[in-house]
């Protein structure tokens, strides 16, 4: 096949030509078990050199699209349902999911970037951060969330922190300690006591097998409601579709609002992640909670909210003034990893293998 690259596009050559090879692969004109064309075939039909063509196969082999036989050449190992899906593919529940652990990110792939964001922003590093973040970091995770989570947000609706226990501690700010908030029973532990310690009265609603029982959701007073919808912590218990819509219809029965902490997600090992709550009701009554925790290494201490628009005017009345409490230099090194591909690559490769773990 022939492959135009732009050689002055703003993507890097080998990023060009494996985005068109993944495309193909996933589209199936490179079925799984056929041989893909050699690097110097490829490399003459494409018009770029050997290198670059040994770097998108590179990358397709560390995802899994491919794999290399020694004096044979590279063949496709891609099975329909193993990528990351985009915002519109097939609903499907999710069974299980596992944890990503320590120092599961490639270290080599943070350090590179590192080292980019170093090189290309140089002393603006040290300038201070603009409130609720920098734009090149919530327009990534903006346009994140849309390619994977079927969230559709502007940017001005992200707000940059210092993990979610610092982002719960504004949500009280911003919504009021007058109210009563409800956690899931049983729930991570922490939770409740951050809530606690910010002066609010907070109560424990039991789970079912699908959710906060709806017995539970009629009897409390509470008007904020903390869940975790995928895979709640210990239970292990995810949110059925219909208990989800169950808890956008006790918001607005109390003109409520509920806090989505959707730190699991990503490593579902269905191939569609759960839809959010948040993108069931983006308008008024969700405030939607993620942090880069799990899904890169614990000591990245970021984490984002996504307000409805409802609630952006009182927020900025409210906490706006308050300093951005992440470093410029973490805040560009997550953007490029989000714009590069490298966060949704990772995903991949650990979605795959802990695919393949469950089938053993």
């Amino acid at each position: 096949m022939k492959y135009h690259i732009e050689k002055k596009g703003a993507q890097s050559a080998y990023l060009q030509l494996y985005l068109r090879l993944r495309e193909d692969i996933v589209a199936g004109a490179y079925p799984h078990g056929s041989k893909m064309p050699s690097k110097r075939q490829l490399a003459d039909d494409a018009g770029v050199s050997l290198v670059t063509v040994e770097h998108a196969y590179a990358i397709l082999c560390d995802e899994g699209y491919l794999e290399s036989r020694e004096r044979s050449g590279y063949f496709v190992s891609y099975r329909a349902g193993d990528c990351f899906p985009g915002a519109d593919a097939p609903e499907a529940r999710a069974e299980t999911s596992l944890r990503a652990v320590e120092h599961e990110f490639p270290f080599s792939v943070l350090a590179r970037t590192m080292r980019r964001v170093l090189s290309d922003y140089g002393e603006g590093l040290l300038v201070k951060s603009p409130n609720n973040g920098c734009a090149a970091l919530r327009q990534a995770i903006a346009d994140y969330l849309a390619r994977s989570r079927g969230i559709r947000v502007k940017p001005a609706q992200v707000i940059i922190g210092s993990g979610a226990e610092y982002l719960y501690g504004l949500i009280v700010q911003l919504l009021g300690r007058e109210r009563v908030y409800a956690v899931e029973d049983p729930s991570y532990e922490k939770i409740r006591r951050v809530y606690r310690a910010n002066g609010v009265v907070c109560e424990a609603l039991r789970l079912g097998a699908d959710g906060i029982r709806t017995d539970e959701l009629r009897r409390t007073g509470a008007t904020v409601l903390h869940v975790t919808p995928f895979h709640s912590f210990p239970s292990g218990v995810t949110a059925s579709a219909g208990k989800r819509a169950e808890y956008i219809r006790w918001a607005g029965e109390r003109q409520g609002y509920i806090v989505e902490d959707d730190f699991d997600s990503e490593f579902t090992l269905s191939s569609k992640a759960e839809d959010t709550v948040f993108s069931l009701e983006p308008e008024r009554s969700v405030i939607y909670v993620n942090t880069f925790s799990k899904t890169i290494a614990p000591s990245i201490r970021v984490g984002y909210m996504v307000l409805p628009p409802s609630l952006l005017d009182g927020f900025e009345r409210a906490v706006g003034f308050y300093s951005c409490t992440v470093p410029l230099y973490e805040q560009y090194v997550l953007a490029e990893l989000l714009r590069s591909g490298d966060f949704e690559r990772h995903l991949n490769r650990i979605r795959r293998k802990r695919r393949r773990e469950q089938g053993e």
